[in-house]
């Protein structure tokens, strides 16, 4: 395809052959390469409307990409819309709401939100795009106490298929504002988000690591401190073979650790008083556990800043039991053959409630989340994931009918199969999205990572 020569677009527009092309299509994820057939480089709203429009009068299929951690739908031909220009971050200190540009990491969200003394329901990682993160759901940091990101959304400022610039509430589009706060990515390109930020300043967080011989009973004592906590404690545990390399604290550099990810919204004294348990479980050989800012909540987990290839999925379950937990350390462990990050988290609180105004966020019953994660050679693509999948696979099949679904923030690395997609919400819920996207997108412009085909309503 031709670059178009004529496309109002104050930011790049650039094809396979142009100079800076690679660098304008490069992402977080390694591992699954993408090349559009033409890539613009969004700088505000009317950009994006000229790459709607383009797309639309080619028939070409449109993703969009803000920081790359997730894939666009399609990884080959089309349009790809690139935001990371369109970052900015506005607080009104009044009504606690910010105002968050489609290109804007979490890290600026969480450092002008300080600012106030407010936070955002945020995820573990600075990096990652805030808008993308919230309107496909957002089980972040502080989930259990203040629920579903996508919950608090209150207008979201979008372009449609027809090219046209809308500003949706539930007020004015009460059908697209449901759609948009759990399958966003669906119905049209995000230009920006008003979303309600909470009074939380600081929290009690970090992490516990456990060495080798601790892990099946860190797991343990971990599942079955959580059936005790409250909505102010937000846990995850990760079973890490963590890499020999410096950027890797010394006591976990190179071996098979269990680490504990703390994230408590009471007090520094109730924080201590409810890990307790878990610091008299055995030596730690890490313990990072302190009162911090909220500024500094990236520390809890240490996710690896720099891009990285892997393939990885989630599973949503009802309830998880001590033998099936040691069953994944067996099959995930040192020795199973599979070199993986299993990531157990903590649900329930907050997340079961439904919000005033309704979303489409799905699954709220659910009690735990558990994730599979592989590294795998960079460009490797299709090919290693689909061997990594059957490991994946294995670890899953432990839990039969416990699992209620997918959350689809996780369900990053790697193609997304229909079964996946509609496991990422309520069955109802699936029906009549895919209703919504036959009115607002009937010819499946909008190639999201987790894209909703149309309903066939004729």
């Amino acid at each position: 395809m031709n670059v178009p020569a004529d496309i109002a677009s104050e930011g790049p527009v650039l094809g396979r052959e142009s100079a800076g092309y690679d660098e304008e299509v490069a992402a977080y994820q390694l591992g699954f390469g993408q090349r559009p057939d033409v890539v613009i480089g969004a700088t505000g709203p009317d950009d994006v409307r000229a790459a709607v429009r383009l797309a639309a009068g080619r028939g070409l299929p449109l993703a969009v990409q803000s920081t790359g951690h997730g894939l666009p739908g399609d990884r080959t031909g089309g349009v790809l819309v690139t935001t990371a220009r369109m970052r900015g971050v506005e607080v009104d200190p009044g009504s606690g709401i910010a105002r968050v540009r489609a290109g804007t990491p979490w890290g600026d969200v969480i450092r002008e939100a300080a600012r106030h003394g407010l936070a955002p329901l945020s995820g573990s990682t600075l990096g990652v795009g805030a808008v993308g993160y919230t309107v496909e759901g957002g089980i972040g940091l502080l989930a259990r106490t203040y629920g579903f990101a996508a919950d608090r959304i209150t207008a979201a400022e979008l372009v449609t298929a027809d090219g046209e610039l809308r500003n949706v509430t539930a007020a004015s589009d009460p059908d697209l504002f449901w759609a948009l706060r759990g399958a966003g990515g669906n119905f049209g390109v995000v230009t920006s988000l008003d979303v309600e930020l909470v009074r939380q300043p600081r929290i009690y967080g970090g992490g516990l690591y456990f060495a080798e011989r601790y892990v099946p009973d860190a797991l343990r004592t971990w599942l079955e401190w959580t059936a005790d906590q409250g909505e102010e404690m937000t846990s995850s545990i990760g079973l890490v073979p963590f890499p020999d390399k410096p950027v890797v604290p010394e006591p976990v550099r190179g071996r098979y650790t269990a680490h504990i990810r703390i994230a408590h919204t009471g007090s520094a004294a109730e924080g201590e008083a409810a890990v307790a348990p878990l610091r008299a479980l055995g030596p730690y050989v890490l313990d990072t556990l302190t009162d911090m800012p909220y500024t500094e909540s990236d520390a809890i987990y240490r996710d690896p800043p720099t891009p990285m290839a892997y393939y990885g999925t989630n599973v949503l379950l009802d309830d998880l039991d001590v033998t099936t937990a040691a069953r994944i350390v067996e099959l995930t462990g040192p020795g199973s053959g599979l070199n993986c990050v299993v990531q157990i988290s903590h649900l329930g609180g907050a997340l079961t409630r439904r919000p005033a105004v309704p979303s489409s966020v799905g699954h709220r019953d659910a009690r735990f989340l558990v994730r599979v994660l592989s590294r795998v050679a960079p460009g490797a693509g299709d090919t290693v994931a689909a061997a990594e999948r059957a490991g994946h696979e294995r670890v899953y099949a432990l839990f039969g009918d416990r699992v209620t679904g997918i959350a689809p923030n996780f369900l990053l690395g790697g193609p997304v199969t229909a079964e996946q997609l509609r496991a990422c919400y309520d069955e109802a819920d699936y029906e009549r999205l895919a209703a919504l996207k036959a009115v607002y997108d009937p010819g499946n412009l909008f190639r999201s990572y987790h894209n909703i085909p149309p309903a066939d309503i004729h």
